[in-house]
């Protein structure tokens, strides 16, 4: 679109700070073909097009709907000539936190440490594409000028929008807390709209976990006495809870579950900033490993401080009717009859299965986002709904495989006061007697219930956590 704007509003002025109102007034002339005063969706869109500006669906109707203040249905000038000066001063600051030496020229090593910053990981040839789409005199620079031409009729204005749109850890609940938790924007953690984000995705995952809770209680119940001689299946599961505690009994244990969202993810996310400023040196820039041992230790930190829950949700989960009534009773006759070691019964192979489901977690919906990014992302960093609940299924899912024989271990660990005496031994000790006695695939009891409820858990919290955005005021 710059060669176009060149030519045809600043072919008096190139630069739109000397005289900018008196531009504006000219391109607004030319996209009011009407002559009414004001510039609808249909003028903006049938102007652009004609001008041979290509933007994205829906961009036209998101500049109406951001400056008309009215709510007329189109732009007056004062309206048009507003929108843009606001978005010329958020184009500005971008730019400015793009041009790393302050020389004025943004390079492809600057646009490729930015990237980095932001967890896109790029070539040197691929920055340079980048720089070159928007490269007018061809000097493998971007001034000021060009950059603003470039994006002025680009609703989206900023590279954070590749944070504020690729949430995952925040967005997605599927019953596990350990991933890597997400990235906030500087103006988020500013504006305060960080809490307001972690907030909404509290709120999702305790619907989310509600609502998928039998299918979790039939998966542990088959991690914990499903057997090669006495075997549990998904159907037989669900008649023996319902035929021992009734329909209600399907949701046992999940109160627990849902109270711990809050505490863990608030330590979560406090941590994970901390062990950021720890691992990166002052002023420095968050790399992919940097990141990724940040968030393991913050989630090892989060899960150490609410692990008694994860114990008494599994007892919760596990017991009989009548034998708990409720997390209080529960947690006294556990301390009254086994101490106060057993509310952390579990811990070594929860703490060891962080590791490999966080670290393929990252991965592979980096692995993903860089690819959409790197393909289809010409005119916004926004994935769409289906792109965004594929990868983060797809990412959670893998990370489920290589750490559920570990999740198998801590819950039949926990477990061990309803179990035989037989079966109470250590973390190695148990994993050479589930081989022994049932093979490899022994250690993934349990492992349908729980993908089964991959895809309802995903899709429930993001519709509640897009509900939840709009009624706290999150712009999006």
């Amino acid at each position: 679109m710059y060669h176009v704007i060149k030519g045809l509003v600043l072919t008096e002025s190139r630069c739109l700070d000397h005289d900018s109102e008196r531009s504006y007034q000219d391109l607004f002339d030319k996209l009011d073909t009407n002559k009414d005063g004001k510039v609808d969706v249909a003028e903006l869109r049938a102007g652009l097009t004609a001008m041979g500006i290509s933007f994205r669906k829906g961009a036209a109707q998101k500049i109406v709907s951001s400056g008309d203040k009215n709510k007329d249905g189109g732009l007056d000038f004062n309206e048009f000539n507003k929108y843009l000066k606001e978005h010329e001063k958020k184009l500005r600051l971008t730019f400015k936190s793009l041009d790393k030496n302050n020389d004025g020229h943004i390079d492809a090593s600057e646009i490729k440490q930015s990237l980095e910053e932001l967890g896109m990981d790029i070539t040197k040839e691929e920055a340079q594409t980048i720089l070159q789409s928007m490269d007018i005199d061809g000097t493998m620079m971007v001034d000021w000028n060009e950059w603003r031409d470039h994006f002025l009729f680009n609703p989206a204005h900023n590279l954070n929008e590749i944070i504020r749109y690729w949430k995952h850890s925040s967005v997605l609940d599927i019953g596990e807390s350990i991933a890597i938790p997400d990235e906030f924007t500087e103006e988020e953690k500013t504006s305060g709209g960080w809490w307001k984000q972690l907030a909404a995705g509290a709120m999702a995952g305790a619907v989310s976990r509600t609502g998928t809770a039998p299918l979790d209680r039939v998966k542990v119940f088959m991690q914990v006495h499903s057997s090669k001689s006495d075997r549990i299946t998904l159907l037989g599961g669900f008649k023996q809870m319902i035929k021992e505690g009734g329909v209600a009994s399907l949701w046992r244990g999940n109160g627990v579950n849902v109270l711990k969202i809050a505490p863990e993810t608030a330590i979560k996310f406090m941590a994970y900033e901390q062990y950021k400023k720890l691992l990166t040196p002052e002023g420095g820039k968050v790399q992919t490993h940097q990141r990724f041992m940040a968030g393991s230790l913050a989630g090892a930190t989060a899960q150490s401080s609410i692990y008694p829950m994860e114990v008494m949700k599994t007892r919760l989960t596990l017991g009989k009717t009548g034998q708990y009534n409720g997390m209080f009773d529960c947690a006294k006759k556990i301390l009254r009859k086994e101490g106060i070691k057993a509310f952390y019964k579990g811990y070594t192979p929860n703490m060891i299965g962080i590791i490999p489901y966080a670290g393929i977690d990252l991965a592979v919906y980096e692995s993903l986002k860089n690819a959409w990014l790197s393909r289809y992302a010409k005119d916004t960093a926004n994935p769409g709904i289906l792109v965004l609940l594929g990868c983060g299924t797809i990412s959670s899912t893998c990370g489920q495989l290589a750490s559920y024989p570990l999740a198998l271990l801590r819950t039949r660990m926990q477990a061990q006061a309803t179990l035989e005496a037989s079966d109470k031994s250590t973390m190695t000790g148990l994993m050479k007697g589930i081989m022994a006695n049932e093979g490899f695939f022994g250690l993934y009891r349990g492992i349908l219930p729980n993908f089964m409820k991959v895809i309802p858990a995903v899709s429930i919290s993001y519709v509640v956590y897009e509900y939840m955005k709009t009624g706290l005021g999150i712009s999006k």
